[in-house]
């Protein structure tokens, strides 16, 4: 088994897993079988209960695991599926070792971070990346901080284990520049280095990111103070603003960084250069001038964050690629849309091609979701719901239209007289919000001649969840007889998993997240019918 860790330095937020995501796209390319891996140091147990102002998005995994957001950006950029054995928290470790302490399993020795908590880790390391040729591991946070010590241990100890040519270091590094002196300063990467290496690590190759493209002297002079080869400085800069992350792959195999790590893996020779060129295409697209332009509404309860939506985003992406248009993608606050009707959020909304609601949880800014929604519906404008997207889509038609001015959630409302959106009965027995969940994969029959059978192609789908409320099937008779249809169904539970109102343009909602599979070179489905009834071009008939 060979390894690859990626760590971080100087500041935080500099791109690992775009790093990670790249490489493995990269190595991928070249025929070598990947996993990938994210460590975040924080205490949770996963991410599932933090707020999306807090930590972006909740990323679901297939077998249902709550992951961070950059487990996106791997399964974006590879084909891999990721599982619960993709993500590991310190939170996750100390609860097993502290189970094993419990049931008597350390035989009554003292426990302690040296051996138990390192020996967990890399346990886990190696679980997750059984059958691959080489694993790539994220390491969370920035050298330095407290909470990291433990899994830098961890990944010193494990090359000694492995033998110093089955595992590498890559580390992640800010060089900023200074407007005051016009200079890019290395300083702070020869700190964040010099932390590495007391820690007992060496790294095999130095990313420097970077305003600008990093000039041969100085990344000579990194290489020089940083003791690495001259060729393992990368330069990770600011690409334009035309261009995209999905560039990334082809920058860092621009400059060597495969084949750095390869040699030092003693792989150099057992692969082919790697083709990138569905990476040159999607780039290309994306940079091509005087494409039409597509403007979709994104109307949610957390817009002011950038990365609250941030694989809804990236699916819209892939399907404004797919499509050859430029996609202008306008954030609207809910909350804003119940405030004023003449507000600037309102005036997007009636600017927009196609509107889309989101996931989300609690009671804050639904009204503000139905009012975008009926106006969708009045207007024939393509309406595109997600999760809570269905749910507002379905007590919006109830009152408008079926004239249950008492139509809600239990959600939103535990004593809703017309509940329209309830909670399982087997769901409501279970105690702990986590475990009233439908977490993961669930399949669904579609009906034939349904929008959802042209836009999927096929009878049955599996898409990934993350609620815990779900529409009562009392109402559907009602609705059904006011002209929509239920063309998903879970069969095992019953379950509705897709509506559509056919006598619309394009009015579809999903109780699942299908922004989870959209991938840049093959764009979701939905997301690809949404934008293509947004300009025009969805043939509904």
């Amino acid at each position: 088994m060979k390894y690859i860790f990626v760590t971080g330095g100087v500041a935080s937020s500099l791109g690992k897993g775009l790093i990670v995501s790249s490489l493995g796209a990269v190595l991928e390319a070249r025929g070598f079988k990947i996993s990938l891996q994210k460590i975040d140091p924080y205490l949770n147990i996963d991410a599932g209960t933090m707020n999306p102002y807090e930590h972006g998005e909740v990323y679901v995994t297939e077998d249902g695991g709550e992951a961070d957001l950059d487990l996106g950006n791997y399964e974006r950029f590879t084909h891999l599926v990721v599982t619960k054995n993709n993500i590991m928290t310190t939170g996750l470790v100390y609860d097993t070792v502290i189970k094993n302490e419990r049931q008597g399993d350390y035989l009554g020795k003292t426990v302690q971070i040296i051996p138990h908590i390192t020996d967990e880790i890399k346990r886990r390391i190696k679980q997750c990346a059984a059958g691959a040729d080489i694993a790539i591991i994220e390491v969370g946070g920035t050298v330095g901080d407290i909470e990291s010590i433990p899994f830098l241990e961890a990944i010193r100890q494990l090359r000694r284990e492995e033998g110093r040519h089955n595992v590498a270091y890559v580390h992640l590094t800010l060089v900023p520049y200074l407007m005051a002196a016009e200079e890019i300063k290395s300083k702070p990467t020869q700190h964040s280095v010099r932390e590495l290496r007391a820690a007992g690590i060496n790294p095999t190759a130095i990313v420097c990111r970077s305003a600008l493209p990093l000039s041969d002297e100085l990344k000579r002079k990194i290489a020089l103070f940083c003791d690495v080869d001259d060729r393992a400085v990368i330069s990770a800069y600011n690409t334009p603003s035309t261009s995209t992350i999905y560039d990334i792959p082809q920058i860092i195999e621009r400059q060597g960084l495969d084949e750095v790590l390869l040699e030092a893996l003693k792989l150099t020779g057992q692969a082919p250069k790697a083709n990138l060129e569905k990476w040159h295409n999607i780039v290309g697209i994306v940079t091509k001038k005087d494409k039409p332009t597509v403007t979709i509404a994104l109307v949610g309860k957390y817009v002011a964050h950038k990365d609250a939506y941030k694989s809804v985003n990236e699916a819209l992406y892939h399907a404004a690629i797919t499509n050859k248009v430029q996609l202008n993608l306008v954030n609207v606050s809910s909350e804003e849309l119940e405030a004023d009707n003449n507000s600037a959020a309102w005036q997007m909304i009636k600017e927009a091609q196609g509107i889309l609601v989101p996931g989300g949880f609690g009671e804050r800014g639904i009204e503000g979701n139905i009012l975008a929604i009926k106006y969708a519906r009045e207007f024939n404008i393509p309406f595109f719901g997600i999760c809570l997207g269905m749910q507002c889509m379905a007590i919006e038609f109830a009152r408008n239209v079926l004239g249950i001015a008492g139509a809600n959630s239990l959600e939103f409302n535990k004593n809703a007289q017309q509940p329209v959106i309830t909670m399982m009965e087997e769901q409501k027995k279970i105690a702990g919000l986590g475990g009233t969940m439908r977490l993961g994969s669930y399949s669904a029959a579609l009906t034939a001649g349904s929008l959802a059978f042209k836009v999927y192609g096929r009878p049955q789908i599996s898409e990934r969840h993350r609620h815990r409320y779900e529409f009562n099937n009392s109402y559907r008779t009602q609705f059904e007889e006011a002209g929509f249809v239920f063309s998903g169904i879970n069969e095992q539970l019953n379950l509705v998993e897709i509506m559509e109102l056919p006598s619309h343009k394009f009015f579809i909602a999903g109780q699942f997240h299908p922004e989870f599979k959209s991938k840049p070179f093959a764009a979701h489905p939905l997301f690809n019918a949404f934008v293509k009834a947004a300009v025009g071009d969805f043939d509904n008939g």
